[in-house]
């Protein structure tokens, strides 16, 4: 099974029941995002244990050239010294470790081609997270700005609505109302200024008739001292 074969059936099972229950886009991305980024610690441990493993098979590979090659001057000293008996036994041995190292190194090889493809998919597991981090932050706006538009379509649906147009109306009525009744309170009745100034005539035409009564009052007292 390939790295991402398990992320991409749980990005496609969950996508899948996400659509199923009409979820909106953002939390969708979210998940994508979360479930890449699950996968990216995962891989990335399983790397780091796979290195660990190379690294002990090398120690081992190195400690069984170093007994091979420990043999092998065992059996040349053994047949220096005419010990063919021992010299087979030590050439047996270094054998035993020779395999021993061949297949540490087919261990090592394995590991090493792993340790490559952990690295690359995860090189590429993190280029795709940033581009969905990315589109989640385009997305993001796109969504806000939807939400906003939507609003803004709803709330003139509604003042255009029949409905809404009678209340305005109906407001604008008592606002007309309450105008006319405030300019009924001051009907008929005249400015401070106004009314001082009508004040004056009617003191003018009350000193005229009170000239004019003095006046006639003055002839008749004279008419009777004449008398």
């Amino acid at each position: 099974m390939g790295i991402f074969t398990r992320f991409r059936d749980i990005i496609s099972s969950n996508i899948n029941a996400m659509l199923d229950r009409a979820e909106d886009p953002e939390k969708l991305i979210k998940l994508m995002i979360r479930e890449m980024e699950d996968t990216l610690v995962e891989l990335k441990a399983s790397c780091a244990g796979v290195m660990a493993n190379a690294k002990k098979f090398q120690r081992q590979r190195e400690e069984a050239q170093s007994h091979a090659s420990y043999w092998e001057k065992k059996a040349e000293l053994a047949v220096n010294k005419g010990r063919d008996d021992l010299a087979r036994e030590a050439l047996v041995e270094k054998r035993r470790h020779i395999e021993r190292l061949e297949a540490l190194e087919q261990e090592i090889a394995e590991h090493n081609g792993l340790v490559d493809q952990y690295q690359d998919d995860i090189r590429q597991l993190e280029e795709r997270l940033m581009s969905a981090q990315e589109k989640q932050r385009m997305l993001v706006q796109r969504h806000i700005r939807a939400n906003k538009k939507r609003r803004a379509q709803e709330e003139i649906r509604r003042v255009d609505s029949a409905e809404s147009m009678f209340k305005f109306e109906d407001l604008e009525n008592r606002i007309e109302r309450m105008e006319a009744e405030a300019d009924m309170v001051n009907f008929g009745k005249k400015s401070s200024l106004e009314a001082e100034f009508d004040n004056l005539v009617v003191d003018e035409e009350i000193e005229k008739e009170l000239k004019t009564l003095k006046s006639s009052l003055t002839k008749e007292s004279e008419g009777f001292s004449h008398e």
